[in-house]
């Protein structure tokens, strides 16, 4: 699931980490988790937003994959594929994306990286789809 479903601006709050938000999805995800069914969520986040909620108990397991990319291919994907033009928006993501790669092994968990800098997205979507299915 996409986490951009749910977003309205009351839950814009970098002071506190966006907790609300992240708790609002854990409760989705639980949810969904209790008819047995696993769930993907998609979206901007660090495991400490989900690891650190009063929610993480109802979780035996989450998984944190990031998505990463060489910072030209990024740049390039952002404004050719996507059309964005925000500079500040490019910088944060570049920003983002080097913070994955410098500091993927020092959270808790772990972040495992998928880079895609030379795959397809044929390639990148079956890469995710083989380390998904490793969890179950």
């Amino acid at each position: 699931m996409e986490s951009d479903l749910l977003w309205n601006n009351i839950y814009n709050t970098p002071e506190d980490d966006y907790r609300e938000y992240r708790r609002l999805w854990m409760r989705v995800c639980a949810n969904i988790s209790q008819i047995g069914k696993p769930v993907v969520l998609c979206g901007c986040a660090v495991p400490d937003q989900f690891e650190n909620a009063p929610e993480r108990i109802m979780f035996s397991e989450i998984h944190y994959i990031a998505i990463v990319c060489g910072e030209d291919e990024l740049k390039k994907r952002m404004q050719n594929g996507r059309g964005v033009t925000d500079e500040n928006w490019i910088k944060n993501s570049v920003d983002f994306n080097k913070w994955l790669i410098e500091n993927s092994k020092k959270t808790n968990p772990e972040i495992f990286l998928l880079d895609i800098t030379i795959l397809s997205p044929e390639e990148a979507a079956s890469a995710m789809n083989r380390r998904i299915m490793s969890f179950l």
